[in-house]
C-alpha cells in the first residue's frame, strides 16, 4: 500500500513539474492570458493576430499548454478552438500552496 501512495505522490509532483515547465515561457503565459481574457474560446489565428507571434511558434506553444492540460482544444470542422482548463489551473495552484 505504501508503494501506491508513493506512486500517486510522484504523479502529482510530475504534473506540477510539467505545468511549471509549460508556464516557464513568456509566450505561453501570453497565450494563457489571451485565452483567459477572452469571453469565449480562441482560435489559433486569433492568438496569432493578438500576440503577433508566428503560426509555427503559436502551434508549438499551444501544444505544450495542451500537453500540460492547461488548455483544452475543441475541434470544429478544420479549426481548433482553445479554452482555459480552470479545474487543472485550480488544482495546480492548490498543490503549490501545499508544497
Amino acid at each position: 500500500m505504501h508503494v501506491s501512495i508513493y506512486a500517486v505522490q510522484i504523479l502529482t509532483l510530475r504534473n506540477i513539474e510539467k505545468i511549471s515547465k509549460a508556464l516557464s515561457d513568456i509566450n505561453r503565459l501570453k497565450i494563457l492570458s489571451a485565452i483567459q481574457s477572452s469571453e469565449e474560446r480562441l482560435e489559433c489565428s486569433t492568438v496569432i493576430s493578438l500576440l503577433n507571434i508566428s503560426q509555427p511558434s503559436v502551434s508549438h506553444h499551444i501544444k505544450k499548454l495542451v500537453e500540460a492540460e492547461l488548455i483544452e482544444p475543441q475541434k470544429e470542422g478544420r479549426f481548433y478552438y482553445y479554452s482555459l482548463n480552470k479545474k487543472v489551473m485550480e488544482q495546480y495552484l492548490e498543490a503549490l500552496r501545499k508544497l
